[in-house]
């Protein structure tokens, strides 16, 4: 075989090994930061494409949403009662770029952020606060570290409270606050039934007052009552109009 032809299999070969090696595949989820030279050319993906061997360096990243636990962090609240929280962050890199240039791991990064605001915030309320407006705190911790991670190019979609871990002695301060609490509504209940008792009374005393009938009526009724008791004893009732008639009509001594 001639050395022209050799040296022009061995160029192909060569040439087939470069391109073999250049070939890149990036999924759906993922994105491929292109280095050249040291400078970033941008971002790539997905799908298939090709970088240039020994020149072009590539760095994938994943935009897929994380989910972080953030580890038990000991916090003293503003009402001086130590707690135990824990809680779980939600989120995703929006751009690639800024998450491989502007920190070393954005993943780590965003983990030290939520433990720091967690005590941070939490340190600033007072435990019935964060037992109550759970919601509120959640919020308020996201916009934080949504802010500090949005130059890395991460967002911070959720964050939430799983757990507050309470002292024992606190937790039996709270349930005898609770039974005292419930204890006051009892007693409250019961003096709101005996007012209402009290005014359908005094009602019901007015109106029979003003009306001749409504006496003899109430009687009558309480009379049909005893009788469907089928008690062996009746008493009947005399109409108070009649004692009345009977004392105007009786002579008066003289």
């Amino acid at each position: 075989m001639d050395g022209p032809v050799i040296g022009l299999l061995v160029a192909l070969a060569v040439v087939v090994l470069v391109a073999i090696a250049g070939i890149r595949i990036v999924d759906e989820y993922e994105r491929g930061v292109i280095f050249r030279l040291g400078r970033v050319i941008g971002a790539k993906g997905p799908g298939l494409f090709f970088i240039v061997p020994v020149v072009d360096k590539m760095v994938k990243v994943n935009l897929q949403t994380v989910t972080m636990d953030i580890p038990p962090q000991d916090v003293i609240t503003k009402d001086n009662v130590t707690i135990r929280v824990n809680a779980v962050a939600y989120f995703n890199v929006t751009d690639p770029v800024n998450a491989v240039i502007n920190i070393q791991n954005y993943l780590y990064g965003t983990s030290q952020v939520a433990q720091t605001t967690l005590r941070s915030i939490l340190g600033q309320v007072e435990l019935d606060e964060i037992l109550v407006n759970r919601d509120e705190i959640n919020d308020r911790l996201q916009a934080i570290i949504d802010d500090l991670t949005n130059p890395w190019g991460v967002k911070v979609t959720l964050v939430e409270v799983k757990d507050v871990e309470l002292p024992e002695s606190m937790r039996r301060a709270m349930a005898r606050q609770a039974e005292a609490e419930r204890d006051r509504r009892a007693k409250i209940i019961h003096a709101e039934g005996e007012y209402e008792a009290a005014q359908r009374l005094a009602d019901a005393a007015q109106t029979m007052a003003t009306e001749t009938g409504a006496m003899q009526l109430r009687l009558l009724q309480t009379l049909s009552d005893i009788t469907a008791e089928k008690n062996s004893t009746l008493v009947f009732p005399v109409p108070i109009e009649l004692l009345k008639f009977a004392e105007s009509v009786t002579p008066k001594d003289t």
